[in-house]
Protein backbone atom coordinates (compact mmCIF):
# COMPACT_ATOMS: atom_id res chain seq x y z
CA UNK A 1 0.00 0.00 0.00
CA UNK A 2 1.36 3.72 -0.70
CA UNK A 3 1.79 6.20 2.25
CA UNK A 4 0.23 9.76 1.83
CA UNK A 5 2.00 11.50 4.81
CA UNK A 6 -0.19 12.04 7.95
CA UNK A 7 -3.18 10.93 6.17
CA UNK A 8 -1.86 7.48 6.14
CA UNK A 9 -2.44 4.46 3.46
CA UNK A 10 -5.03 4.98 1.56
CA UNK A 11 -4.63 3.26 -1.69
CA UNK A 12 -3.82 -0.74 -2.32
CA UNK A 13 -0.97 -0.62 -4.03
CA UNK A 14 -0.49 -3.44 -6.98
CA UNK A 15 3.19 -4.19 -6.21
CA UNK A 16 2.21 -4.79 -2.50
CA UNK A 17 -0.44 -7.30 -3.91
CA UNK A 18 2.12 -8.60 -6.56
CA UNK A 19 4.67 -9.40 -3.95
CA UNK A 20 2.10 -11.06 -0.91
CA UNK A 21 0.59 -13.07 -4.54
CA UNK A 22 4.36 -14.72 -5.78
CA UNK A 23 5.34 -14.98 -1.93
CA UNK A 24 2.03 -17.34 -1.44
CA UNK A 25 3.35 -18.70 -4.56
CA UNK A 26 6.28 -20.01 -2.83
CA UNK A 27 4.80 -20.98 0.50
CA UNK A 28 2.62 -22.99 -1.45
CA UNK A 29 5.09 -24.31 -3.89
CA UNK A 30 7.78 -25.46 -1.15
CA UNK A 31 5.12 -27.39 1.10
CA UNK A 32 3.27 -29.05 -1.97
CA UNK A 33 5.33 -28.94 -4.68
CA UNK A 34 4.00 -28.66 -7.94
CA UNK A 35 0.23 -29.74 -6.96
CA UNK A 36 -2.41 -28.08 -8.92
CA UNK A 37 -3.30 -25.54 -6.22
CA UNK A 38 0.57 -23.92 -6.82
CA UNK A 39 -0.09 -23.40 -10.42
CA UNK A 40 -3.49 -21.87 -9.32
CA UNK A 41 -1.17 -19.66 -7.05
CA UNK A 42 1.37 -18.67 -9.95
CA UNK A 43 -2.09 -17.74 -12.26
CA UNK A 44 -3.08 -15.26 -9.06
CA UNK A 45 0.24 -13.80 -9.39
CA UNK A 46 -0.01 -13.38 -13.11
CA UNK A 47 -3.37 -12.07 -12.67
CA UNK A 48 -2.19 -9.15 -10.50
CA UNK A 49 0.46 -8.74 -12.91
CA UNK A 50 -1.96 -7.92 -15.73
CA UNK A 51 -4.52 -6.01 -13.62
CA UNK A 52 -1.25 -3.80 -12.39
CA UNK A 53 0.11 -3.11 -16.27
CA UNK A 54 -3.19 -2.73 -18.11
CA UNK A 55 -4.63 -0.06 -15.19
CA UNK A 56 -1.03 1.88 -15.51
CA UNK A 57 -1.60 1.93 -19.32
CA UNK A 58 -5.19 2.42 -19.38
CA UNK A 59 -4.71 5.77 -17.02
CA UNK A 60 -2.42 7.37 -20.20
CA UNK A 61 -5.20 5.46 -22.69
CA UNK A 62 -8.13 7.40 -20.68
CA UNK A 63 -6.68 10.08 -20.44
CA UNK A 64 -6.34 10.70 -24.31
CA UNK A 65 -10.13 9.75 -24.96
CA UNK A 66 -11.26 12.40 -22.30
CA UNK A 67 -9.19 15.04 -23.91
CA UNK A 68 -10.07 13.67 -27.58
CA UNK A 69 -13.70 13.38 -26.10
CA UNK A 70 -13.68 16.77 -24.75
CA UNK A 71 -12.71 18.49 -27.83
CA UNK A 72 -15.44 16.50 -29.78
CA UNK A 73 -17.88 17.42 -27.61
CA UNK A 74 -16.70 21.27 -27.77
CA UNK A 75 -16.79 21.42 -31.61
CA UNK A 76 -20.45 19.83 -31.43
CA UNK A 77 -21.68 22.67 -28.77
CA UNK A 78 -19.69 25.25 -31.44
CA UNK A 79 -21.52 23.78 -34.35
CA UNK A 80 -24.71 24.10 -32.97
CA UNK A 81 -24.23 27.37 -31.45
CA UNK A 82 -23.22 28.71 -34.72
CA UNK A 83 -26.02 26.82 -36.65
CA UNK A 84 -28.53 28.24 -34.10
CA UNK A 85 -27.17 32.13 -34.34
CA UNK A 86 -27.28 31.74 -38.25
CA UNK A 87 -31.36 30.33 -37.53
CA UNK A 88 -32.19 33.31 -35.52
CA UNK A 89 -30.79 35.89 -37.44
CA UNK A 90 -32.41 34.25 -40.53
CA UNK A 91 -35.57 34.22 -38.47
CA UNK A 92 -35.32 37.22 -37.07
CA UNK A 93 -34.86 38.84 -40.81
CA UNK A 94 -37.17 36.99 -42.94
CA UNK A 95 -39.69 34.91 -39.78
CA UNK A 96 -42.81 35.18 -40.64
CA UNK A 97 -45.14 38.13 -39.03
CA UNK A 98 -47.93 35.73 -37.45
CA UNK A 99 -46.74 34.47 -33.98
CA UNK A 100 -48.09 31.17 -34.69
CA UNK A 101 -46.03 30.25 -37.50
CA UNK A 102 -43.10 30.50 -34.83
CA UNK A 103 -44.16 27.34 -33.20
CA UNK A 104 -42.51 24.98 -35.96
CA UNK A 105 -39.47 26.77 -35.70
CA UNK A 106 -39.42 26.94 -32.10
CA UNK A 107 -39.81 23.45 -32.12
CA UNK A 108 -37.06 22.66 -34.35
CA UNK A 109 -34.99 24.80 -32.76
CA UNK A 110 -35.78 22.93 -29.20
CA UNK A 111 -35.21 19.59 -30.88
CA UNK A 112 -32.01 20.29 -31.92
CA UNK A 113 -30.62 21.75 -28.98
CA UNK A 114 -32.08 18.07 -27.30
CA UNK A 115 -29.81 16.07 -29.96
CA UNK A 116 -26.82 18.43 -29.55
CA UNK A 117 -26.67 17.94 -25.93
CA UNK A 118 -27.25 14.40 -26.31
CA UNK A 119 -24.40 14.21 -28.64
CA UNK A 120 -21.63 15.52 -26.46
CA UNK A 121 -23.05 13.16 -23.57
CA UNK A 122 -22.33 10.60 -25.55
CA UNK A 123 -18.78 11.57 -27.07
CA UNK A 124 -17.82 12.59 -23.25
CA UNK A 125 -19.20 9.27 -22.25
CA UNK A 126 -17.73 7.03 -24.39
CA UNK A 127 -14.33 7.32 -22.54
CA UNK A 128 -15.96 5.54 -19.62
CA UNK A 129 -17.87 3.14 -21.81
CA UNK A 130 -14.36 1.88 -23.02
CA UNK A 131 -12.78 1.63 -19.80
CA UNK A 132 -16.12 -0.23 -18.36
CA UNK A 133 -15.53 -3.06 -20.66
CA UNK A 134 -12.04 -3.25 -20.14
CA UNK A 135 -12.58 -3.50 -16.26
CA UNK A 136 -15.40 -6.10 -16.85
CA UNK A 137 -13.70 -8.16 -18.47
CA UNK A 138 -10.66 -8.45 -16.00
CA UNK A 139 -13.05 -9.06 -13.34
CA UNK A 140 -15.25 -11.85 -15.52
CA UNK A 141 -11.84 -13.31 -15.34
CA UNK A 142 -11.13 -13.18 -11.59
CA UNK A 143 -14.50 -14.63 -10.84
CA UNK A 144 -13.51 -17.48 -13.00
CA UNK A 145 -10.30 -17.76 -10.85
CA UNK A 146 -12.03 -18.02 -7.69
CA UNK A 147 -13.92 -20.68 -8.88
CA UNK A 148 -10.98 -22.57 -10.17
CA UNK A 149 -9.73 -22.49 -6.28
CA UNK A 150 -13.13 -23.34 -5.14
CA UNK A 151 -12.52 -26.40 -6.99
CA UNK A 152 -9.35 -27.46 -5.64
CA UNK A 153 -10.41 -27.42 -1.99
CA UNK A 154 -14.57 -29.27 -2.81
CA UNK A 155 -12.92 -32.57 -2.41
CA UNK A 156 -10.88 -31.49 0.23
CA UNK A 157 -13.09 -33.08 3.01
CA UNK A 158 -12.02 -32.26 7.05
CA UNK A 159 -13.91 -36.17 7.63
CA UNK A 160 -11.16 -37.70 5.58
CA UNK A 161 -8.66 -36.94 8.83
CA UNK A 162 -10.54 -38.10 11.07
CA UNK A 163 -9.59 -41.78 12.19
CA UNK A 164 -12.62 -43.09 11.97
CA UNK A 165 -13.25 -42.42 8.36
CA UNK A 166 -13.87 -45.35 6.20
CA UNK A 167 -13.65 -44.71 2.51
CA UNK A 168 -15.94 -45.37 -0.33
CA UNK A 169 -14.64 -47.40 -3.53
CA UNK A 170 -15.65 -43.57 -5.12
CA UNK A 171 -13.64 -42.08 -2.66
CA UNK A 172 -11.22 -39.44 -4.07
CA UNK A 173 -7.85 -40.19 -2.08
CA UNK A 174 -6.54 -36.46 -1.11
CA UNK A 175 -3.09 -38.02 0.14
CA UNK A 176 -2.83 -35.11 3.06
CA UNK A 177 -2.58 -35.42 6.63
CA UNK A 178 -4.28 -33.21 8.94
CA UNK A 179 -1.83 -30.72 9.13
CA UNK A 180 -0.96 -31.12 5.57
CA UNK A 181 -5.19 -30.06 4.87
CA UNK A 182 -5.37 -27.55 7.04
CA UNK A 183 -2.52 -25.69 5.29
CA UNK A 184 -4.06 -26.49 2.08
CA UNK A 185 -7.64 -25.21 2.96
CA UNK A 186 -5.91 -21.80 4.68
CA UNK A 187 -3.65 -20.97 1.16
CA UNK A 188 -7.41 -21.61 -0.65
CA UNK A 189 -8.67 -19.01 1.58
CA UNK A 190 -5.44 -16.59 0.98
CA UNK A 191 -5.76 -17.12 -2.81
CA UNK A 192 -9.72 -16.17 -2.65
CA UNK A 193 -8.35 -12.69 -0.60
CA UNK A 194 -6.35 -12.32 -3.29
CA UNK A 195 -8.32 -12.85 -5.66
CA UNK A 196 -10.66 -9.97 -4.23
CA UNK A 197 -7.74 -7.18 -3.41
CA UNK A 198 -6.85 -7.65 -7.55
CA UNK A 199 -10.61 -6.99 -7.86
CA UNK A 200 -10.54 -3.89 -5.93
CA UNK A 201 -7.10 -2.93 -7.47
CA UNK A 202 -9.72 -2.10 -10.55
CA UNK A 203 -11.52 0.16 -8.62
CA UNK A 204 -8.75 2.21 -7.33
CA UNK A 205 -9.03 4.81 -10.48
CA UNK A 206 -12.70 4.38 -11.23
CA UNK A 207 -16.43 6.05 -9.94
CA UNK A 208 -17.92 3.49 -12.78
CA UNK A 209 -21.35 2.27 -10.53
CA UNK A 210 -21.51 -0.99 -12.64
CA UNK A 211 -17.76 -1.50 -12.37
CA UNK A 212 -18.10 -1.06 -8.47
CA UNK A 213 -21.06 -3.16 -8.37
CA UNK A 214 -19.38 -5.91 -10.16
CA UNK A 215 -16.29 -5.57 -7.98
CA UNK A 216 -18.61 -5.53 -4.78
CA UNK A 217 -20.49 -8.87 -6.51
CA UNK A 218 -17.26 -10.76 -6.75
CA UNK A 219 -15.73 -9.92 -2.66
CA UNK A 220 -18.77 -11.01 -1.63
CA UNK A 221 -18.30 -14.28 -3.80
CA UNK A 222 -14.87 -14.87 -2.42
CA UNK A 223 -15.96 -14.25 1.14
CA UNK A 224 -18.70 -16.97 0.59
CA UNK A 225 -15.79 -19.54 -0.06
CA UNK A 226 -13.71 -18.85 2.11
CA UNK A 227 -16.08 -18.94 5.19
CA UNK A 228 -17.11 -22.55 3.59
CA UNK A 229 -13.15 -22.93 3.57
CA UNK A 230 -12.41 -22.10 7.51
CA UNK A 231 -15.85 -24.35 7.97
CA UNK A 232 -14.05 -27.30 6.85
CA UNK A 233 -10.93 -26.63 9.10
CA UNK A 234 -12.88 -25.37 12.01
CA UNK A 235 -13.88 -29.48 11.65
CA UNK A 236 -10.19 -31.22 11.27
CA UNK A 237 -8.81 -32.85 14.40
CA UNK A 238 -6.69 -30.82 16.63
Amino acid sequence: MTHSGRSGYRRLAAPAVMFTAHRLKRRIEARFGDRGLTRVAAEVARSVAQVADATEASRARVRRATWYARAAGAVVILIGLVALAAALRDAIGNGPDNSFDWLPLVESTIQNIVFGGLAVLFVWALPQRLERQRLLSELYRLRSLAHVIDMHQLTKDPERAHPTYTPTDESVDIELTADELHHYLAYCSELLSLVAKTAALCAEDTSDSVVLDTISTLERLTVDLSNKIWQKISLLPV
